[in-house]
């Protein structure tokens, strides 16, 4: 039976306010309390390790929902989860994690992700993290990605963290074949004393191969970011990295991106920016009446969309 708070925790993470239509697995401090598989979407636990096996089969068409909520203070979770679309499939996952830590132990969860796109296929996967609870004990996330998009497969994927984590480390790894195409939104903000990671490498192996990479980040606060995407064209694949951010307060922000190409049809473009909000847009805001409070976050929330 999921409580009260279990359901806002699945709200924020997963935007679910009902049962989830379609196949669902949601895991609650560690264990697997609710599971629905579809003819064709078949969600089956591991027998080896903590985690599900998602089968999709060719053709299939649907959703999938597995979400992960954290409730208790001084609670480590570690999940492995693979995810197999067949060829010709088109999917939405939203997996994501919400913790509330109501002590002051550390409330962790560690998740690693193995998805096959095959050849043909289409992925799209939202990934939402969110903390909160009135302890002191921190809450941490450090998901893991491994994401392999076979020929004519294409996969996006939405990754994001608003507020309450106080520790992550992001990494995610991607292969992509010849004329598979990748792009990952990630959205992030931090602050108090927060710390991100982001690691990303994306590796472009063959002809008609191409990703995006787009990151938009606010750091508050004496809150630390790191951003490091990598994007590796062993062919001629094609590719963009855009890491946008502001900073305020104290914060620290680094942005690292990276482009590597190890063949002359390659075509790889990266660009960054970090700075403050401009005073104009304060200004404008404040003469239609919003506060100074009211119009920063409107500028914020607008940024991060």
């Amino acid at each position: 039976m999921l409580t009260a708070l279990d359901k806002k925790l699945l709200q924020e993470t997963a935007g679910l306010e009902e049962d989830p239509p379609g196949a669902y697995n949601i895991r609650k401090d560690g264990e697997g309390i609710q599971r629905h598989s579809l003819p064709g979407i078949e969600i089956v636990p591991k027998k080896d390790k903590p985690g599900i096996d998602i089968i999709v089969e060719k053709d299939r068409t649907g959703t999938v929902h597995i979400p992960v909520i954290l409730t208790q203070s001084d609670l480590s979770d570690l999940v492995y989860n693979t995810i197999e679309i067949g060829p010709g499939a088109d999917i939405e996952l939203v997996a994501g994690c919400g913790i509330h830590n109501p002590g002051h132990g550390e409330a962790r969860h560690d998740g690693v992700h193995e998805i096959f796109v095959r050849e043909g296929a289409r992925l799209r996967y939202t990934e939402k993290h969110y903390g909160e609870g009135e302890g002191k004990g921190k809450r941490i996330l450090n998901p893991k990605t491994v994401l392999v998009v076979e020929p004519g497969g294409y996969a996006e994927m939405e990754l994001v963290q608003i507020r309450g984590v106080d520790d992550t480390v992001r990494e995610t790894e991607a292969r992509i074949e010849a004329g598979g195409h990748l792009v990952i939104y990630e959205r992030m903000l931090t602050h108090g004393e927060q710390t991100a990671r982001s690691d990303v490498v994306v590796n472009l192996l063959g002809e008609g191969s191409a990703a995006r990479i787009v990151s938009r980040s606010v750091g508050q606060g004496n809150s630390r970011q790191v951003f490091q995407p990598r994007l590796v064209a062993y062919g001629p694949g094609r590719g963009h990295v855009e890491c946008d951010s502001i900073i305020m307060d104290k914060a620290v922000i680094r942005s690292i991106p990276e482009i590597w190409a190890e063949s002359a049809e390659a075509e790889l473009v990266h660009e960054a920016a970090i700075g403050k909000i401009a005073g104009e847009q304060m200004m404008k805001l404040m003469a239609l009446g919003l506060t100074e409070g009211e119009a920063e976050e409107a500028i914020i929330k607008g940024f991060l969309k």
